[in-house]
């Protein structure tokens, strides 16, 4: 068995598409979008990212301004943004000042403006798995964009549940990673739609049993070993930064799993995709397509 590898590229471009529909449609009532970007780094990982969410952007219709600012003036620029009527989103590259007063900056951008669904308005309703705003059910609640295009490149590669109580009813999935921003929202968002999750870290293990029969998932302590979760899943995503982590192999796996590595060192040894039925080497293209879907969200149902 040889992995099919799934190309984030092709797969975002079919939601490209339906969000350059709906850009165009508010674009014909007189209605323009425009999303600032702040980022703090000059080089690296964050800047490229800004040039290629930049890119994906415009190639929709959305204007996107990046600003560079000095780590001092970054609360500030976020203020300014939050307050200026013509700025529909805002984008957050990470790191800005670091790992936990990042944390305390996504809670500084206005919900409305959020497009990376990354602010605890919007993270209390996904724990709690509450999928709309209003009670009505006419305003859908926004989802973190990395974990979402996980999920999206999951269902493309062939993530299917066997029951008929939830999407994903049946599937076990190991997720090696217990970050705010990919780890844990994508757990929570395989336990309410039916899965049953392994969330492992450097500190241990989680088992998150299934929104069935229950509002929500449920989370428990957990003994299982790093090999244990391996074998028992049909879906494996690692997102681990360390280069000291230890590539997950083609031994450690269950024959046919699908597999997403969201890391910028390989967390996937070769021999994993002489095992696994579909392989996705990145994330990136989808992540932004998916916060520009958010946008359009944001701005058709909670801001006009």
């Amino acid at each position: 068995m040889t992995a099919t590898v799934v190309d984030p590229t092709e797969v975002a471009r079919a939601y490209r598409d339906e969000v350059r529909a709906s850009v165009s449609a508010l674009a014909e009532r007189g209605r323009s979008l425009r999303i600032v970007g702040i980022l703090s780094q000059q080089d690296g990982p964050a800047a490229t990212y800004a040039r290629h969410a930049s890119r994906a952007c415009e190639a929709v219709g959305i204007a996107m301004d990046v600003q560079r600012v000095e780590p001092s003036g970054v609360e500030a620029a976020i203020a300014a943004a939050n307050a200026d009527a013509s700025v529909d989103g805002i984008f957050l590259y990470y790191p800005l000042l670091g790992s936990a007063q990042d944390r305390w900056l996504r809670e500084l951008v206005d919900p409305r403006k959020d497009i990376e669904g990354m602010h605890s308005f919007w993270s209390r309703l996904l724990y709690e798995n509450r999928r709309f705003v209003d009670d009505a059910g006419a305003q859908r609640a926004i989802l973190p964009c990395t974990p979402l295009a996980i999920l999206k490149l999951l269902q493309h590669a062939g993530m299917r549940g066997e029951g008929s109580e939830a999407p994903l009813e049946g599937i076990t999935a190991c997720v090696v990673n217990r970050s705010d921003i990919v780890g844990r929202p994508l757990a929570a968002m395989l336990a309410n739609d039916g899965a049953r999750v392994h969330s492992l870290d450097v500190h241990g293990s989680l088992l998150l049993e299934p929104a069935i029969g229950r509002h929500t998932h449920d989370v428990r302590d957990s003994t299982a070993t790093r090999a244990q979760a391996l074998a028992e899943a049909d879906v494996v995503v690692s997102a681990v930064p360390s280069a000291s982590f230890e590539p997950i192999t083609g031994a450690e796996l269950k024959p046919g799993a699908l597999l997403v590595d969201v890391a910028e060192r390989r967390n996937f040894d070769d021999s994993a995709l002489e095992v696994a039925s579909a392989f996705v080497p990145r994330v990136g293209p989808l992540t932004v397509t998916m916060a520009t879907r958010n946008l359009v969200r944001l701005v058709e149902t909670l801001r006009d």
